[in-house]
């Protein structure tokens, strides 16, 4: 046997490794395609049924509709009233925010400055008054001999 007939060998095992492999998805794939299959004609069977009984609801609905239309009427004309009440509603709370929300947007923003500003003040004299006590000790010491 020469080296190209082991080589050639040697390919076609790892070829047949490789379908090997790859067959086992595919069997599970066709699995799954089947009961994929075997749900959605059960769905379809149950389907008429289930139509069949929607019909049977909307008829009785349509016939108590017909005998409730006058509360209808009244029904629709308190959904119009609602309606524009929601609207007035909503532009009330528009103008109130336009006209309240702007000045407390800036007082806050004034506020928050202020509270900002006096912190950094506040931090800038302690770290003043720190460096100064450091600066004295440090005298104090070269004064004494201490290096």
């Amino acid at each position: 046997m020469s080296l190209g007939e082991i080589a050639g060998l040697v390919a076609a095992g790892a070829f047949l490794l490789l379908v090997l492999i790859l067959a086992v998805p595919l069997l599970k794939l066709g699995r799954t395609a089947d009961e994929a299959t075997r749900a959605l004609a059960q769905v379809a069977d149950s389907l008429g049924p289930t139509l069949a009984n929607v019909n049977t609801t909307i008829d009785g609905v349509n016939e108590t509709l017909v005998g409730v239309n006058g509360q209808l009427a009244k029904v629709d004309t308190m959904t119009t009233h609602v309606q524009q009440l929601t609207t007035n509603v909503a532009s009330l709370s528009s103008l109130v925010a336009a006209t309240v929300g702007g000045p407390l947007v800036k007082v806050a923003a004034f506020t928050y400055g202020v509270r900002t500003a006096a912190k950094s003040r506040n931090k800038a004299d302690l770290q003043r008054e720190v460096a100064d006590r450091i600066k004295a000790e440090r005298k104090a010491r070269h004064r004494r001999g201490e290096a």
